[in-house]
């Protein structure tokens, strides 16, 4: 199954909304912690809508034990510093998508944890430094759900 991760996310309406998107696409949700909100927080709980309780979500204390869960599973860092695009990776059904936090990004021990050619972006014009991050992790989870069939969908696949 894929899985996503935000690292330290720090605005509860672009975790809300994810948690809805992940309730409709059948991916897992990591929050690593800290968190910059309470996840019953009202923003939370506004943007999710009634899909918090459809989604699969966990919360982890830290990059290390989240990263020690998925040792030797693929973890592709989306950030604005990759030097791939996103749409260039071949993913697999059991990669990990791991996104920063909208305010820093990925942590500079984070970054290093990853290898290079699984650092991805996604192309923006050049006076752009980045998309929200609800739409971020839509556009690639989307790109690596539609590479492996949709698995999971319920509705016949184009």
């Amino acid at each position: 199954m894929l899985e996503i991760a935000l690292f330290e996310p720090q605005i509860a309406p672009n975790t809300g909304n994810i948690i809805r998107l992940v309730a409709n696409n059948g991916f897992h949700l990591h929050l690593i912690e800290p968190l910059g909100f309470d996840l019953d927080e009202k923003k939370v709980r506004r943007a999710g809508l009634d899909y918090r309780d459809m989604a699969h979500v966990s919360t982890h204390p830290d990059y290390p034990t989240f990263a020690a869960q998925f040792s030797g599973r693929r973890i592709i860092a989306c950030t604005t510093t990759g030097q791939r695009s996103y749409a260039s990776i071949a993913y697999r059904d059991d990669d990990v998508l791991l996104f920063g936090a909208e305010t820093h990004g990925l942590a500079a021990e984070v970054m290093a944890s990853v290898p290079e050619e699984l650092r991805v972006r996604i192309p923006m014009q050049a006076n752009s430094r980045s998309l929200n991050l609800s739409n971020a992790v839509a556009i690639v989870s989307y790109e690596a759900w539609r590479q492996n069939g949709f698995k999971g969908c319920s509705q016949q696949a184009p």
